[in-house]
């Protein structure tokens, strides 16, 4: 573990400054979700616990470099005050005088919330003035913003440079999370990738058939590469221009050893509704007219076996059409069994991205999951195998 933890850093009567990602749904000024804010709730309440004055640096939607009023950070902080049980302080600004009057006036057992990292322009182009500036209001830098961490921003990588820099306990959890999962994994490893399109997962997928024993493939994907192997798949969602993508991972996997699971047989449907009439049919046998939805029985059964015959699993995307029944059975039956193995101690389970964490949801069985991550882009680079910025950072 070459970067620090909160543990190993002196932080009494410190201000600390926190990289958190609390970039959460806001609805006419009222937070609509404070799953970010309660997730970041443990190293802050550490920080202080330890003595230290945390001081947040955030973003907040996409101001591009301008401030906007209505992407103000200001209308978190009663969010904030009732999930820590402390006052939070607001400065107007991140950087310059506002920051640093506000900074000065922190009493101990209080939380300083800085304006929105996004309102200067150096921010996503790693200014260094503009990162030497936010490092001069505090003393040490912790970085709990694990889902910012794929950005090289001066909040986010250049502070690292300048101040003792360490994880913050979200970030802890999800750096070993995925150590556990593909760095330095327990065998076999099985890989679950759905979703609609190759074309966005090509690097993922090229990565993984190298690291992973067992690769399961799962929702449009999965016709794509039904598609490479000469496979109709009627009037179903496929990429047909990506068949030779598709035909040069599938060899890459063989030459690596690593199985590539497809479904055998699919659910089809004339129409994409709720509860549309549908049927179960080999893979290699879709009508014209029709399909594919969801990966059939059999595919379910051949996954579970897959499962069960793994030590570690990672998951992003769904199986099939998670969003509406009954197009979801193949996800939740997998999911389901994933969870089932996990609780019983067989199965270190991984998973991460936007639809998959829905799925999951969906399928109640989130919570019975080894990690869930919801850092979305950073958690794909990183099954992409790319250097995180903000991770590099806090390990020079």
């Amino acid at each position: 573990m070459a970067w620090k933890t909160l543990d190993e850093m002196g932080l009494a009567s410190k201000v600390v400054l926190v990289r958190v990602d609390i970039n959460v749904p806001v609805e006419n000024g009222v937070v609509t979700d404070a799953t970010r804010i309660e997730k970041i709730v443990p190293t802050i309440k550490d920080i202080m616990a330890k003595g230290g004055k945390p001081v947040l640096l955030a973003h907040f939607g996409r101001p591009k470099g301008k401030v906007v009023p209505e992407m103000s950070l200001r209308p978190l902080v009663p969010v904030l005050a009732e999930k820590l049980g402390c006052k939070v302080n607001f400065a107007e600004d991140c950087v310059g005088g506002p920051a640093k009057k506000a900074v000065a006036a922190l009493a101990a057992g209080e939380v300083l919330l800085l304006e929105n990292t996004r309102f200067h322009a150096g921010e996503e182009k790693n200014d260094p003035e503009l990162s030497a500036g936010m490092a001069a209001l505090g003393e040490v830098y912790v970085n709990d913003a694990f889902s910012a961490a794929h950005r090289a921003h001066s909040s986010t990588e250049g502070i690292a440079h300048i101040l003792p820099s360490a994880a913050g306990r979200l970030m802890e959890a999800e750096l070993k999370a995925l150590e556990a999962a593909l760095g330095n994994p327990t065998r076999p490893v099985t890989a679950v990738v759905g979703g609609a399109k190759v074309s966005t997962k090509i690097e993922l997928l090229s990565n993984l058939v190298a690291k992973v024993d067992n690769l399961v493939i799962g929702g449009g994907m999965a016709n794509t590469f039904l598609v490479a192997k000469g496979i109709d798949v009627g009037k179903s969602l496929a990429e047909h221009e990506m068949a030779k993508t598709a035909r040069d991972i599938m060899e890459k996997a063989a030459s690596a050893g690593c199985r590539i699971v497809l479904p055998e047989d699919v659910v089809v449907a004339r129409e994409f509704k709720a509860g549309a009439e549908n049927e179960t049919v080999a893979a290699n046998a879709c009508p014209a007219d029709a399909m594919i939805l969801d990966a059939g029985p059999k595919a379910v059964d051949m996954i579970g076996r897959v499962f069960e015959a793994s030590n570690t699993l990672i998951w992003n995307g769904p199986l099939g059409a998670f969003e509406i029944a009954p197009f979801d059975t193949a996800t939740n039956a997998a999911a389901q069994t994933a969870a089932r193995l996990t609780k019983a101690g067989s199965l270190i389970s991984v998973a991460g991205g936007g639809d998959t964490v829905a799925a999951l949801n969906k399928a109640g069985v989130a919570g019975d999951f080894s990690y869930i991550s919801t850092a979305g882009g950073a958690f794909l680079e990183w099954m992409e195998g790319k250097e995180l910025p903000g991770v590099a950072a806090l390990m020079n």
